[in-house]
């Protein structure tokens, strides 16, 4: 059994104490590693840590989807709690990242990981960190009408993202796997389907920020109809799929909550 812990996400129980904020950071717990996926925006998730009594002192790896700040910018903060060694982004983690002019960048540089005697290991195409979790990176471009907003911008020239820097995380889940997105800016579809041709097993289960806040309904719909084509029988959406995307759904993540895979 694999469990995921939500330390920080958009939403929190009513009348809770936990902290929320836009962003995403999970802690994830298989039967051979304990490791952060994402680490939100301000490093609140590791306050919020210490409220659900989970400890973080003895983790060792961290792993951060894309240098957008609600993903990267609270892993400074995360050092205060835990003992990290290796980092895994990536390929061009380090190229800043902007919303039109806007800097939305993680805040931190190479030279920082430099200080802190923290391993930077760039995963290119499918990193396994233990007999039932991987990072995924490199997704191929298969429907077109999963586009990137064209604010999202990057570089010093600022050129459109392509998000080669977008990695997430797929774990093992019966005799399929399970796939948890930050904001799958790559597209969910893409994803899903280069997962299921890579591991050559199927998708049960579709985890994390889809990124499909403000989409159509046109969009959501062919989105849900292409995830039931690709045998997906699980969506747990949070942080940037959209209120009209979560509508769908009875089952929803926020702040505190735990997903156990089996």
């Amino acid at each position: 059994m694999t469990t995921l812990t939500i330390l920080i996400e958009n939403t929190k129980p009513e009348g809770s104490k936990l902290i929320s904020e836009h962003g995403l950071s999970i802690l994830v717990e298989t039967a051979q590693t304990k490791f952060i996926f994402d680490c939100g925006h301000t490093g609140a998730a590791f306050d919020n840590a210490k409220i659900l009594g989970v400890d973080l002192s003895k983790i060792k790896i961290a792993a951060i989807s894309h240098s957008h700040y609600d993903h990267a910018g609270g892993f400074p903060k995360l050092l205060d709690s835990a003992q990290i060694e290796i980092l895994f982004t990536g390929e061009n983690f380090w190229e800043e990242k902007f919303s039109n002019e806007t800097y939305r960048g993680c805040g931190f540089d190479k030279n920082f990981l430099t200080g802190k005697n923290i391993e930077q290991k760039i995963c290119r195409d499918v990193f396994k960190i233990d007999e039932t979790a991987w990072l995924v990176a490199d997704f191929k471009r298969r429907y077109d009408f999963e586009t990137i907003p064209s604010k999202f911008l990057r570089g010093v020239n600022k050129i459109p993202d392509d998000f080669s820097d977008e990695i997430i995380l797929v774990l093992r889940e019966g005799d399929g796997l399970a796939v948890v997105t930050a904001c799958a800016h790559s597209g969910i579809l893409n994803i899903v389907a280069d997962v299921r041709e890579r591991f050559s097993l199927p998708v049960y289960s579709v985890i994390g920020g889809l990124h499909l806040t403000g989409a159509t309904s046109e969009r959501i719909s062919r989105t849900l109809d292409e995830l039931k084509i690709l045998g997906v029988k699980k969506i747990l959406p949070c942080h940037c799929s959209g209120e009209n995307f979560m509508n769908n759904f009875n089952d929803k993540i926020s702040t505190g909550s735990v997903i156990e895979i089996f």
